[in-house]
């Protein structure tokens, strides 16, 4: 490695530290999701998330009665929705993380352009 090449890895070091300084700390988890219930989006949001918690219960309850079931009958009329609706409640949960992602993702942008309309 030349005396150049060096000199080039110590100021793109140095650059990313600084941009990084400048960018600051990235908001944690529970910030990011309570997001998600914020701007033009809010009530789908609030809304899939109200569904997804009522999936969930009545999956939880539904399993309960699977595994109270003393008959093979009884326990796929209650194992069934159960499944479903567990499954529901995950499609549901999972659906959002793109949306945290998204809005991680232009927070980051609108951060780039402030630092560089500062410079």
């Amino acid at each position: 490695m030349t005396d150049f090449d060096r000199q080039l890895d110590a100021a793109v070091v140095a650059e990313e530290r600084d941009l990084l300084r400048r960018i600051g700390e990235e908001p944690g988890a529970i910030p990011q999701l309570f997001g998600l219930f914020q701007g033009r989006m809010a009530w789908v949001n609030l809304v899939m998330m109200l569904a997804q918690a009522a999936l969930f219960i009545a999956g939880v309850w539904a399993a309960w009665r699977f595994f109270q079931a003393t008959d093979a009958l009884e326990a796929l009329r209650w194992g069934l929705p159960a499944a479903v609706a567990l499954l529901a409640a995950l499609v549901i949960k999972v659906a959002m993380y793109p949306v945290v992602h998204i809005r991680q993702l232009r927070q980051e942008l609108l951060r780039l352009q402030l630092s560089q309309h500062r410079d």
